[in-house]
C-alpha cells in the first residue's frame, strides 16, 4: 500500500524545487563524465600519459563491474549485469524520490555516476577507465570521473550511518 501511495506522489516529488536541484547535480555528474571520457577517447595515443609522479592517464576498458569485478567474455553473463545494473539505478532513482535532503544528495552522487558508467555499458559494451593512482610499483584499480562520484557518495553515506540517527 505505501509503495502505490509513493508511485502516486513520484510527479508531486520529481518536481519540487529541492528534487530538480538533486536531478541537476545527477545531470552535472553525467555530463562531466562524459565530457571526460569523450576527451579521453579523442585524445588518447597508445601511451601512457604521464601527469605527475603519481597520476597518470592510461586507458583501459573493463567489462566487469567496479575494480573489474565479475569480468566475462560471455555475452549472455554481461548483458544480464548489464541488466542488473540498470535495475539497481532504477531502485536508487525510486528511494532518491522518498528521500531526505541530506540522502537525495548522497544519492545524487551514485545516481549521476552510475549513469555515465551504465550509458558506457550500453554504447561501447565496456567502461572505459583511464584514471590510474600510484606510487612508485603500487598502482590503485585504474578508474574513471563516474568512479569518484560513486564512490564519494558511498563514503557519505556510510558516515552519515555511523554518525547521523534518523
Amino acid at each position: 500500500m505505501n509503495f502505490l501511495y509513493n508511485l502516486q506522489n513520484i510527479k508531486k516529488d520529481l518536481f519540487n524545487k529541492e528534487s530538480f536541484l538533486h536531478l541537476l547535480i545527477i545531470v552535472i555528474i553525467f555530463c562531466s563524465d562524459r565530457l571526460s571520457k569523450v576527451k579521453i577517447l579523442k585524445d588518447f595515443s597508445e601511451n601512457t600519459f604521464f601527469v605527475n609522479d603519481f597520476i597518470n592517464f592510461d586507458l583501459i576498458w573493463n567489462i566487469g563491474i567496479g575494480f573489474g569485478l565479475l569480468s566475462s567474455d560471455s555475452s549472455l553473463f554481461y548483458n544480464l549485469v548489464t541488466t542488473l545494473i540498470g535495475l539497481v539505478i532504477a531502485i536508487l532513482f525510486y528511494v532518491f524520490l522518498t528521500a531526505n535532503k541530506l540522502e537525495k544528495f548522497i544519492y545524487s552522487l551514485v545516481i549521476g555516476g552510475a549513469l555515465g558508467n551504465f550509458y558506457d555499458r550500453l554504447v561501447y559494451k565496456a567502461v572505459p577507465d583511464f584514471i590510474d593512482l600510484h606510487y612508485n610499483n603500487f598502482h590503485w584499480f585504474t578508474f574513471n570521473v563516474a568512479d569518484i562520484f560513486i564512490t564519494v557518495g558511498i563514503v557519505v553515506f556510510i558516515l552519515k550511518s555511523f554518525f547521523i540517527k534518523d
